[in-house]
């Protein structure tokens, strides 16, 4: 997967399958009126799922990132499908990706990408007691599976293939989580 994919053009999108932005006019508490345009998902939801192959050890993917133009480490992750609940999502998106399905999942929260302009949110779900079963996907190439320790965490943010928000978000809940600091509400 070292060799990047050709970009043969880019263009302009007023709509795309995924996003839509529309005009909201707010009037605030003290009068004042402004119009805010953001981008409004058109989907049901997103899950981010952390993993666990053990106590320390959870499972990263390698997987191109169009948006930085590049391959980017971080937790597997994808859109909820219509009638899918949250764990029933996380786990079909754990057996695509990593090729791993979980006896036991866990919400830990929700993470939205940027408030102020995106309605879209990310359920976080801690995945354990891990068992070998893979689905097919809809990526265009087989994914890589990176073991990380969670007790080296820290290190994986000097990585330049590390920058995704959510991702690094959710490996820090779900170690507050693991270590008994944090606890979902």
């Amino acid at each position: 997967m070292s060799k990047h994919p050709i970009i043969h053009a880019t263009r302009e999108v007023t709509d795309s399958r995924f996003l839509h932005v529309e005009a909201v006019d707010l009037e605030f508490s003290n009068g004042q009126r402004r119009t805010y345009e953001r981008m409004k998902s058109s989907g049901l939801g997103a899950v981010i799922i952390v993993p666990m192959r053990d106590d320390d050890t959870v499972l990263l993917v390698r997987e191109y990132g169009v948006g930085v133009e590049r391959y980017e480490l971080g937790l597997p992750k994808g859109r909820l499908d219509r009638g899918e609940s949250v764990l029933e999502g996380a786990n079909r998106e754990l057996k695509e990706e990593v090729g791993y399905g979980a006896r036991e999942l866990k919400t830990l929260g929700v993470l939205s990408l940027s408030p102020s302009y995106m309605t879209h949110q990310t359920h976080v779900v801690l995945a354990r007691d891990l068992f070998p079963e893979r689905l097919e996907g809809d990526e265009p190439e087989e994914l890589e599976v990176v073991p990380w320790q969670m007790s080296d965490l820290h290190t994986l943010l000097g990585r330049e293939e590390v920058s995704e928000g959510r991702s690094i978000a959710a490996l820090f809940m779900a170690r507050e989580f693991l270590a008994g600091r944090f606890q979902p509400a």
